[in-house]
Protein backbone atom coordinates (compact mmCIF):
# COMPACT_ATOMS: atom_id res chain seq x y z
CA UNK A 1 0.00 0.00 0.00
CA UNK A 2 1.39 3.62 -1.38
CA UNK A 3 0.72 5.28 2.33
CA UNK A 4 1.89 3.06 4.35
CA UNK A 5 5.09 2.97 2.16
CA UNK A 6 4.95 6.63 2.10
CA UNK A 7 5.37 6.77 6.05
CA UNK A 8 8.05 4.32 6.41
CA UNK A 9 10.56 6.30 3.66
CA UNK A 10 9.47 9.05 6.00
CA UNK A 11 10.31 7.68 9.14
CA UNK A 12 13.48 6.08 7.85
CA UNK A 13 14.52 9.58 5.62
CA UNK A 14 14.34 11.74 8.81
CA UNK A 15 16.61 9.26 10.24
CA UNK A 16 19.18 9.80 7.46
CA UNK A 17 18.28 13.53 7.57
CA UNK A 18 19.33 13.59 11.44
CA UNK A 19 22.77 11.42 10.82
CA UNK A 20 23.50 13.58 7.60
CA UNK A 21 22.77 16.81 8.93
CA UNK A 22 25.45 16.51 12.03
CA UNK A 23 27.69 15.05 9.49
CA UNK A 24 27.23 18.09 6.75
CA UNK A 25 28.03 20.69 10.17
CA UNK A 26 30.79 19.21 10.79
CA UNK A 27 32.00 19.27 6.97
CA UNK A 28 30.52 23.13 6.73
CA UNK A 29 32.53 24.77 9.69
CA UNK A 30 35.68 22.40 9.85
CA UNK A 31 35.68 22.12 6.25
CA UNK A 32 36.78 18.24 6.63
CA UNK A 33 34.84 15.17 5.76
CA UNK A 34 35.49 13.95 9.46
CA UNK A 35 35.22 9.64 8.96
CA UNK A 36 35.03 9.12 12.39
CA UNK A 37 31.35 10.20 12.22
CA UNK A 38 30.33 6.69 11.78
CA UNK A 39 32.05 5.78 15.06
CA UNK A 40 29.72 8.56 16.74
CA UNK A 41 26.78 7.22 15.18
CA UNK A 42 27.78 3.45 17.11
CA UNK A 43 28.98 4.95 20.14
CA UNK A 44 25.61 6.70 20.72
CA UNK A 45 23.64 3.67 19.82
CA UNK A 46 25.93 1.21 22.33
CA UNK A 47 25.76 4.24 25.11
CA UNK A 48 21.96 4.20 24.85
CA UNK A 49 22.16 0.32 25.30
CA UNK A 50 24.43 0.35 28.56
CA UNK A 51 21.75 2.95 29.91
CA UNK A 52 18.70 0.88 29.07
CA UNK A 53 20.47 -2.83 30.66
CA UNK A 54 23.04 -0.97 33.07
CA UNK A 55 20.95 1.58 34.40
CA UNK A 56 17.16 0.26 33.81
CA UNK A 57 17.05 3.94 32.19
CA UNK A 58 13.38 4.44 29.95
CA UNK A 59 14.37 5.00 25.86
CA UNK A 60 13.06 8.25 26.35
CA UNK A 61 16.46 8.83 28.68
CA UNK A 62 18.77 6.69 26.77
CA UNK A 63 18.08 8.95 23.93
CA UNK A 64 20.10 11.77 25.84
CA UNK A 65 22.57 9.73 27.34
CA UNK A 66 23.75 8.56 24.00
CA UNK A 67 23.59 11.79 22.55
CA UNK A 68 26.06 13.07 25.45
CA UNK A 69 28.48 10.56 25.20
CA UNK A 70 28.83 10.71 22.01
CA UNK A 71 29.17 14.45 21.52
CA UNK A 72 31.86 14.42 24.62
CA UNK A 73 33.81 11.56 22.68
CA UNK A 74 33.99 13.76 19.10
CA UNK A 75 35.13 16.91 21.44
CA UNK A 76 38.28 14.58 22.72
CA UNK A 77 38.91 12.87 19.39
CA UNK A 78 38.67 16.66 16.89
CA UNK A 79 41.39 17.88 19.88
CA UNK A 80 43.47 14.74 19.54
CA UNK A 81 43.57 14.16 15.95
CA UNK A 82 42.73 17.68 14.41
CA UNK A 83 43.82 20.43 16.24
CA UNK A 84 47.29 19.90 15.14
CA UNK A 85 46.81 19.81 11.82
CA UNK A 86 44.69 23.12 11.74
CA UNK A 87 47.39 25.17 13.61
CA UNK A 88 49.92 23.77 10.85
CA UNK A 89 47.29 25.07 8.06
CA UNK A 90 48.01 21.15 6.88
CA UNK A 91 45.82 20.18 3.28
CA UNK A 92 42.73 18.59 3.47
CA UNK A 93 43.78 15.39 2.76
CA UNK A 94 46.19 15.01 5.55
CA UNK A 95 42.74 15.74 7.97
CA UNK A 96 40.66 13.33 5.47
CA UNK A 97 43.91 10.44 5.97
CA UNK A 98 44.12 10.67 10.06
CA UNK A 99 40.49 10.44 10.90
CA UNK A 100 40.78 7.20 7.97
CA UNK A 101 43.19 6.04 10.54
CA UNK A 102 41.31 6.58 13.25
CA UNK A 103 38.13 5.22 12.16
CA UNK A 104 40.36 2.20 11.34
CA UNK A 105 41.51 1.88 14.34
CA UNK A 106 38.73 2.99 16.75
CA UNK A 107 36.07 0.30 15.01
CA UNK A 108 38.41 -2.89 15.65
CA UNK A 109 39.01 -1.43 19.37
CA UNK A 110 34.99 -1.61 19.68
CA UNK A 111 35.11 -5.02 18.10
CA UNK A 112 37.51 -6.53 20.40
CA UNK A 113 35.87 -4.92 23.32
CA UNK A 114 32.07 -5.05 22.44
CA UNK A 115 32.59 -8.06 20.37
CA UNK A 116 30.87 -8.40 16.74
CA UNK A 117 27.28 -9.85 17.86
CA UNK A 118 24.34 -8.15 17.07
CA UNK A 119 22.90 -6.40 20.37
CA UNK A 120 19.08 -5.38 21.05
CA UNK A 121 17.28 -3.22 23.41
CA UNK A 122 15.56 -5.26 26.06
CA UNK A 123 11.98 -5.87 25.19
CA UNK A 124 10.64 -3.63 28.09
CA UNK A 125 12.31 -0.47 27.17
CA UNK A 126 9.75 0.39 24.79
CA UNK A 127 6.37 -1.05 23.59
CA UNK A 128 5.76 -2.13 20.32
CA UNK A 129 1.85 -0.68 19.94
CA UNK A 130 1.08 1.19 17.30
CA UNK A 131 -1.95 3.35 15.82
CA UNK A 132 -4.10 2.39 12.77
CA UNK A 133 -4.88 5.97 10.84
CA UNK A 134 -7.68 4.30 8.43
CA UNK A 135 -5.45 1.65 6.24
CA UNK A 136 -2.05 3.19 7.58
CA UNK A 137 -0.59 1.74 10.79
CA UNK A 138 1.90 3.88 12.41
CA UNK A 139 4.04 2.41 15.30
CA UNK A 140 4.72 3.98 18.54
CA UNK A 141 8.72 3.38 17.63
CA UNK A 142 8.51 5.11 14.37
CA UNK A 143 6.40 7.89 16.01
CA UNK A 144 9.16 8.59 18.83
CA UNK A 145 12.12 7.97 15.67
CA UNK A 146 10.05 10.69 14.39
CA UNK A 147 9.60 12.95 16.83
CA UNK A 148 12.95 13.20 18.11
CA UNK A 149 14.26 13.70 14.98
CA UNK A 150 12.13 16.46 14.08
CA UNK A 151 13.31 17.95 17.28
CA UNK A 152 16.60 17.57 17.41
CA UNK A 153 16.54 18.85 13.53
CA UNK A 154 14.29 22.00 14.75
CA UNK A 155 16.68 22.73 17.61
CA UNK A 156 19.63 22.83 15.33
CA UNK A 157 18.74 25.11 12.61
CA UNK A 158 17.30 27.30 15.33
CA UNK A 159 20.80 27.45 16.84
CA UNK A 160 22.70 28.23 14.26
CA UNK A 161 20.63 30.44 12.34
CA UNK A 162 18.92 32.22 15.07
CA UNK A 163 21.42 32.60 18.40
CA UNK A 164 24.75 34.54 18.83
CA UNK A 165 26.95 31.19 19.12
CA UNK A 166 25.25 30.73 15.82
CA UNK A 167 26.51 33.74 14.29
CA UNK A 168 29.70 32.98 16.04
CA UNK A 169 30.05 29.48 14.60
CA UNK A 170 28.87 30.82 10.85
CA UNK A 171 31.43 33.52 10.97
CA UNK A 172 34.39 31.00 11.71
CA UNK A 173 32.84 28.83 8.95
CA UNK A 174 32.88 31.10 6.29
CA UNK A 175 36.42 33.16 7.52
CA UNK A 176 38.13 32.18 10.92
CA UNK A 177 40.58 34.91 10.70
CA UNK A 178 37.97 38.06 10.03
CA UNK A 179 36.01 35.62 13.36
CA UNK A 180 38.83 36.07 15.09
CA UNK A 181 39.76 39.32 14.70
CA UNK A 182 35.89 40.64 15.83
CA UNK A 183 36.82 38.26 18.72
CA UNK A 184 35.07 35.29 18.16
CA UNK A 185 37.13 32.23 19.67
CA UNK A 186 37.49 30.06 16.64
CA UNK A 187 38.92 27.02 18.96
CA UNK A 188 35.81 26.69 21.16
CA UNK A 189 32.99 27.70 18.25
CA UNK A 190 34.98 24.44 16.65
CA UNK A 191 34.56 22.15 19.93
CA UNK A 192 30.76 23.57 20.18
CA UNK A 193 30.22 22.24 16.59
CA UNK A 194 32.28 19.07 17.39
CA UNK A 195 30.47 18.33 20.70
CA UNK A 196 26.68 19.29 18.65
CA UNK A 197 27.44 16.95 15.59
CA UNK A 198 29.02 13.99 17.51
CA UNK A 199 25.65 14.75 19.63
CA UNK A 200 23.28 14.15 16.72
CA UNK A 201 25.37 11.16 15.19
CA UNK A 202 24.65 9.79 18.36
CA UNK A 203 21.56 10.29 18.54
CA UNK A 204 20.77 9.12 15.27
CA UNK A 205 22.23 5.74 16.43
CA UNK A 206 20.07 5.52 18.77
CA UNK A 207 17.67 5.67 16.82
CA UNK A 208 18.68 3.45 13.48
CA UNK A 209 19.40 1.03 16.51
CA UNK A 210 15.77 1.18 17.59
CA UNK A 211 14.33 0.75 14.61
CA UNK A 212 15.77 -1.69 13.56
CA UNK A 213 16.67 -3.35 17.15
CA UNK A 214 20.26 -4.01 16.18
CA UNK A 215 23.47 -3.10 17.10
CA UNK A 216 26.62 -3.44 16.48
CA UNK A 217 30.25 -1.97 16.24
CA UNK A 218 30.17 -1.34 12.48
CA UNK A 219 26.97 0.11 12.21
CA UNK A 220 28.73 3.39 11.14
CA UNK A 221 30.11 2.29 8.21
CA UNK A 222 26.34 1.66 6.62
CA UNK A 223 25.23 5.16 7.27
CA UNK A 224 28.66 6.52 6.05
CA UNK A 225 27.94 6.00 2.56
CA UNK A 226 24.44 7.34 3.18
CA UNK A 227 25.25 10.37 5.32
CA UNK A 228 28.27 11.04 1.66
CA UNK A 229 25.06 10.60 -0.49
CA UNK A 230 22.54 13.21 1.64
CA UNK A 231 25.33 16.04 2.13
CA UNK A 232 26.47 15.90 -1.67
CA UNK A 233 22.94 15.50 -3.42
CA UNK A 234 21.89 18.04 -1.03
CA UNK A 235 24.69 20.73 -1.33
CA UNK A 236 28.06 20.35 0.63
CA UNK A 237 27.60 22.53 4.11
CA UNK A 238 23.86 23.09 3.61
CA UNK A 239 21.83 22.10 6.74
CA UNK A 240 18.57 22.32 4.71
CA UNK A 241 19.93 20.43 1.72
CA UNK A 242 20.82 17.44 4.11
CA UNK A 243 17.19 17.23 5.55
CA UNK A 244 15.76 17.14 1.73
CA UNK A 245 17.98 14.83 1.09
CA UNK A 246 17.87 12.58 3.82
CA UNK A 247 14.13 12.59 2.88
CA UNK A 248 14.61 11.96 -0.57
CA UNK A 249 17.09 9.21 0.21
CA UNK A 250 14.47 7.56 2.79
CA UNK A 251 11.41 7.72 0.33
CA UNK A 252 13.68 6.13 -2.44
CA UNK A 253 15.00 3.25 -0.46
CA UNK A 254 11.65 2.32 0.97
CA UNK A 255 9.78 2.50 -2.14
CA UNK A 256 12.29 0.68 -4.18
CA UNK A 257 12.47 -2.39 -1.74
CA UNK A 258 8.27 -2.54 -1.83
CA UNK A 259 7.75 -2.08 -5.53
CA UNK A 260 10.54 -3.33 -7.30
CA UNK A 261 13.24 -5.32 -4.76
CA UNK A 262 14.34 -5.73 -1.50
CA UNK A 263 17.97 -6.32 -2.70
CA UNK A 264 17.91 -3.13 -5.01
CA UNK A 265 17.49 -0.64 -2.07
CA UNK A 266 21.26 -0.12 -1.17
CA UNK A 267 21.99 1.01 -5.08
CA UNK A 268 20.12 4.16 -4.36
CA UNK A 269 22.03 5.99 -2.33
CA UNK A 270 25.55 5.29 -4.61
CA UNK A 271 22.90 6.06 -7.99
CA UNK A 272 21.99 9.17 -6.44
CA UNK A 273 25.10 10.22 -5.39
CA UNK A 274 26.52 9.90 -8.94
CA UNK A 275 23.93 11.08 -11.03
CA UNK A 276 24.13 14.48 -8.89
CA UNK A 277 27.83 14.58 -9.78
CA UNK A 278 27.12 13.89 -12.93
CA UNK A 279 23.98 16.15 -13.69
CA UNK A 280 24.34 19.00 -10.34
CA UNK A 281 27.97 18.86 -8.80
CA UNK A 282 27.17 21.49 -6.53
CA UNK A 283 23.54 19.53 -4.86
CA UNK A 284 20.04 20.87 -4.48
CA UNK A 285 21.09 24.35 -3.15
CA UNK A 286 23.80 25.31 -5.37
CA UNK A 287 26.54 27.15 -5.39
CA UNK A 288 25.28 29.47 -2.89
CA UNK A 289 24.35 27.06 0.11
CA UNK A 290 28.33 25.90 -0.35
CA UNK A 291 29.52 27.47 2.48
CA UNK A 292 26.79 27.71 4.72
CA UNK A 293 27.16 25.99 8.00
Amino acid sequence: MLEQQLVNGVVLGATYALFAIGFTLMFGVMGVINLTYGVYFALGAFAALWSTQGLGLPIWAALPVGALIAGLVAVVLDTLLLTRLRKAKAPELSSLMVTLGATLFLYAGMAAALGTEIRRFPAEVFSGGAYSLGDVRVGTTQILILAAAIVLMLALLALVRGSRIGLAIRAVAENPDAAALMGINGALMLRVVSFLSGAIGGAAGVLVGLNFNAIQPFMGEHMMLRGFAVIIVGGLGDLRGALLAGLILGLAEVLTAAYLSSTLKDMIAFALLVATLWFRPLGLFGRAAAKRA
